[in-house]
């Protein structure tokens, strides 16, 4: 069984994380090979690809990644490599690096790839117009697109935009965000729609489960996040059922075009106007 692990350097646990992982692997609980491990570009970092990844691995304590992603389709002023921080400037408002362009820190993602350093790169949060740009000008195309979609998001237009062109759509936020997002941005829950609440019942799995499964069953990939066991083992307890064509339908009626994870409130800026 493949395990895949997505340590963004943004969450700032990669040096945590890379020891954890020397340890298993000095201890033959698991081979390198069976770990694809996925870490991401920070916005800080776009005019310095290459220290970042080189600094990811060191912490990491790995020779190469499987997938690098970039975390958002924007460049911010260098804080220094690997500090992931959001400058802002005298107006609270995120400080956009002008000089930058997503095209050069594209090819500086291809560069990584073909130095040996990553096996496979993507993109994360672009809408369907810069993921369009970006086939235009890569050399080598995004493997991947990890974008928050769920069922008060569905985003068809991406999500089939994406699938045409065999770029993988991964959902970072397949349930909502629930309580987290709730907390930080006032989001409201898919969980508890009515839509979902009955599908519980007829197939006598979790809310969580159903929206799920819908995503799996649109051919997405789904990354739940959770750090509570029970949680945990219910998230990956959603292949003994299929929710039929109907009720796949049931639930593209409930799409809101609801985003629940907007940095709006960190940034001082609304990234996707």
């Amino acid at each position: 069984m493949l395990i895949w692990l997505m340590i963004p350097a943004d969450y700032k646990n990669e040096k945590e994380v890379g020891q954890a992982l020397a340890e298993a692997f000095q201890q033959g609980l698991v081979k390198r090979e069976d770990i694809f491990i996925t870490t991401k570009l920070w916005n800080s970092d776009h005019g310095h690809v290459l220290e970042a990844c080189k600094d990811s691995l060191k912490k990491l304590q790995l020779e190469y990644l499987d997938l690098y992603l970039v975390h958002f389709p924007i460049a911010t002023r260098h804080t220094g490599v690997g500090t992931t921080d959001s400058a802002l400037d005298e107006d609270g408002v995120l400080d956009i690096d002008t000089t930058v362009s997503l095209e050069e820190t594209w090819h500086a993602m291809e560069d990584l790839v073909s130095a040996g350093l990553v096996r496979s790169i993507g993109i994360s949060n672009y809408d369907i117009f810069l993921t369009r740009d970006s086939l235009a000008y890569s050399k080598i195309e995004p493997a991947v697109n990890q974008i928050e979609t769920h069922p008060y998001f569905q985003r068809e237009s991406l999500v089939k935009f994406c699938q045409k062109h065999k770029i993988a759509v991964t959902a970072h936020t397949p349930l909502g965000g629930a309580a987290a997002n709730i907390e930080w941005f006032g989001s409201v829950s898919c969980l508890e729609d009515p839509c979902l609440l009955n599908l519980a019942k007829k197939y006598k799995k979790t809310a969580a489960q159903i929206a799920l499964r819908w995503g799996i069953q649109r051919n997405t990939i789904v990354i739940p996040k959770s750090s509570k066991v029970e949680r945990l083992k219910e998230n990956i307890d959603v292949f003994d059922f299929e929710l039929s064509k109907e009720d796949m339908e049931a639930i593209k009626c409930i799409d809101r075009r609801l985003r629940t994870n907007n940095p709006e409130k960190f940034w001082g800026i609304h990234l996707f106007d």
